[in-house]
């Protein structure tokens, strides 16, 4: 780094480290907010921003923006997190925050507190340096990302802001996308979600007179054979094919005398950009039908796949802002499960994800490298700084 760059980081220093110790004192646990977004609303009304508090439902959501006309670029990110399992499996407790060994540990660390104080300091950072910057900056913060359905998270404030004409050209989402250095790995795109729950009825019965009854387990089984085999696409160039498993199976009274009358299966596709979440369903149906099933399937596509094309300016930006600041050439991904990168994308967004290692993410005694976690604002503000300073 030259003297410039080393500047900035000292000032990235310690704030950073704070901000993210305080977030995760905060028994943030989806849905509950524990009064992390009040805090950081109170931080960015005091450099300038304008913040929105936007609650449905039992979840809080946040959006804070700064600037007027031209276009906007977002930082999104979440405030809750997920359970921390037996607290006495923790080295520390893990909603007291402690350094050790060169890192700071807690339940939200990497997963996504230490993002969020990166976003948070770099925007201050950011609009004190450039108060009358080109376009607009803006934080896009929901307590409802780890939870099962992000009904009342950023799915709702994305149809709040297409109610109202808000719009959104860059996002960089703030999930750790990080494998074994900071910058080294990048999400310029994800998979879609489809899951499926499905019901096969059959005839329960005594298992000494399977002629009087019809088991639903034997009905499914070469149904289950052939959507397993089945080859839904090629995937593409971006994508790797699309994927079906079982998540959940379950059938049968607990008797080992009596047929069952009904099994219940979960099922999801992982899907990519060859493949269309209506043809995946019409498909799957065609299959059970094609066995004689009598079955219910209810359908629920949580998020359709998205991509940032090579070229696309955030993209672009990103990718030369690890190579400048964390000296790696990234490697450009579309893995992983999902993100809320997916309710923005439809938008007409450009949506990239960069953040810490995400190595211990839901894990007992997760973790973030304090040298890290200190570098982060100066990445975060380099992207304005490229894009809008």
């Amino acid at each position: 780094m030259n003297q410039g760059e080393d500047l900035e980081l000292a000032i990235h220093r310690g704030d950073v480290l704070e901000l993210a110790i305080d977030l995760i004192r905060r028994r943030s646990v989806t849905p509950e907010d524990a009064g992390c977004l009040a805090h950081i609303g109170e931080r960015l009304a005091r450099a300038g921003f304008r913040v929105e508090h936007l609650r449905y439902g039992e979840v809080d959501n946040l959006w804070a923006t700064h600037g007027e006309q031209g276009p906007t670029l977002a930082f999104l990110g979440h405030t809750d997190v997920v359970p921390s399992g037996p607290e006495a499996a923790w080295q520390s407790p893990p909603f007291e925050p402690t350094i050790r060994d060169g890192h700071l540990y807690g339940r939200g660390a990497a997963d996504m507190k230490g993002s969020v104080a990166a976003m948070v300091v770099a925007l201050e950072q950011f609009v004190a340096a450039h108060p009358k910057h080109r376009g607009r900056v803006g934080l896009l913060l929901t307590s409802d990302e780890e939870g099962p359905t992000n009904l009342d998270g950023v799915r709702k404030v994305v149809e709040h802001f297409r109610a109202i004409g808000e719009r959104i050209d860059w996002c960089v989402v703030g999930e750790p996308s990080s494998k074994e250095k900071l910058g080294d790995l990048i999400r310029v795109g994800r998979r879609g979600s489809l899951s499926g729950t499905l019901s096969v009825r059959g005839v329960q019965g005594h298992v000494a007179y399977p002629e009087k009854a019809l088991n639903p387990i034997h009905a499914f089984a070469p149904a289950l054979v052939e959507l397993a085999a089945e080859r839904w696409d090629e995937g593409n160039s971006d994508f790797p094919p699309t994927s079906f498993q079982v998540s959940n199976l379950n059938a049968g009274t607990g008797a080992n005398n009596v047929i069952p009358g009904e099994l219940n299966a979960l099922i999801n596709f992982r899907y990519c950009t060859a493949s269309r979440a209506e043809d995946l369903r019409a498909r799957t149906e065609a299959i059970l039908h094609r066995h004689g099933l009598d079955f219910a399937l209810e359908w629920n596509l949580s998020g359709e796949p998205f991509l940032t094309p090579p070229g696309g300016v955030l993209r672009e930006t990103v990718v030369a802002v690890c190579r400048d600041l964390c000296n790696v050439d990234p490697e450009q991904s579309t893995g992983g499960g999902t993100s809320d990168g997916r309710f923005i994308a439809p938008m007409g967004a450009e949506v990239v994800e960069l953040g810490p290692i995400n190595a211990t993410i839901h894990k007992v005694d997760e973790c973030v490298a304090v040298a890290d976690l200190e570098r982060l604002p100066a990445l975060y503000q380099a992207i304005c700084e490229r894009l809008l300073g």
